[in-house]
């Protein structure tokens, strides 16, 4: 499976024109044969909280799912949509979407663990569920952003049988270490892929996003990094997970798991 994460430069509350960009990243990564193109979080207008309404939320996801749906029917590739703020009800959430080659959603996600650091709990509510999907045949899971920092999380998508994680995310410039370390440590302990894909650019106010989107095998090696580069690009690289059955065979952590201490 050839994933592309797509480090797309969000700007702030300016819904149409990421629209138009991020259906010009899609492009991109279908014409260069991906499989899989993989958004950031809060892609359609940045990471807003204290005054976010219904300008800048979808609601019910209606137009996110209906853009997603027709560029990966149109363009036969898989796509896990990042992230969108969306109105469902009288309640905001951090939505992520998922579509296949057929243009049909096959996974919705509300993010479960909010950053109350910058206020994403009063404003969104949480998601109560895990969520897992399969993309050519290959069980895969998702999280959004600050829930790397949940290594319980994580574990459950491993658990529940996740091969390739997937982890969208607006994560700020001044806590890279942080971001790189945890995907890499994420990776290793559950021994499968992980696709973290960060945005660019200013998309939280009075403050520069990461980049540094990553490809990580099993064993933590970077498959494809974007690096310390702060510019919109694609980076692609092909998963095989015949990879990861081996790495488990060779290093049989979850056989030497002890539940029942936990």
């Amino acid at each position: 499976m050839k994933i592309c994460a797509i480090q797309m430069q969000v700007i702030l509350k300016q819904i149409d024109l990421n629209y138009r960009n991020a259906e010009g990243l899609i492009r991109q990564a279908a014409a260069a044969g991906a499989d899989v193109a993989v958004l950031p979080e809060m892609w359609s207008g940045g990471f807003v909280t204290d005054d976010l309404d219904e300008r800048l939320a979808d609601v019910d996801g209606q137009r996110a799912k209906a853009f997603l749906s027709q560029l990966a029917g149109e363009l036969q590739i898989n796509i896990v949509g990042g992230s969108v703020a969306t109105k469902k009800g009288s309640q905001f959430y951090n939505t992520g979407y998922v579509v296949n080659r057929q243009g049909v959603i096959i996974a919705d996600y509300d993010k479960a663990h909010l950053f109350s650091y910058a206020g994403e709990d009063k404003r969104f509510g949480a998601g109560q569920q895990l969520v897992t999907f399969d993309l050519d045949g290959i069980p895969c899971g998702i999280i959004i952003c600050y829930e790397i920092r949940f290594p319980e999380w994580a574990r459950k998508q491993a658990l529940a049988g996740t091969k390739v994680l997937f982890v969208p995310a607006e994560w700020p410039l001044p806590r890279v270490r942080h971001w790189r370390v945890l995907n890499q440590a994420r990776a290793i302990e559950n021994q499968f892929f992980v696709v973290a894909v960060n945005g660019c650019g200013a998309a939280v106010k009075d403050q520069q996003n990461a980049g540094n989107s990553m490809i990580i095998d099993p064993l933590g090696k970077l498959l494809a990094d974007a690096g310390a580069d702060p510019e919109e690009k694609l980076i692609i690289a092909d998963v095989d997970v015949a990879e990861l059955d081996q790495t488990r065979k060779s290093m049989t952590v979850f056989k030497d798991r002890r539940p029942e201490l936990y």
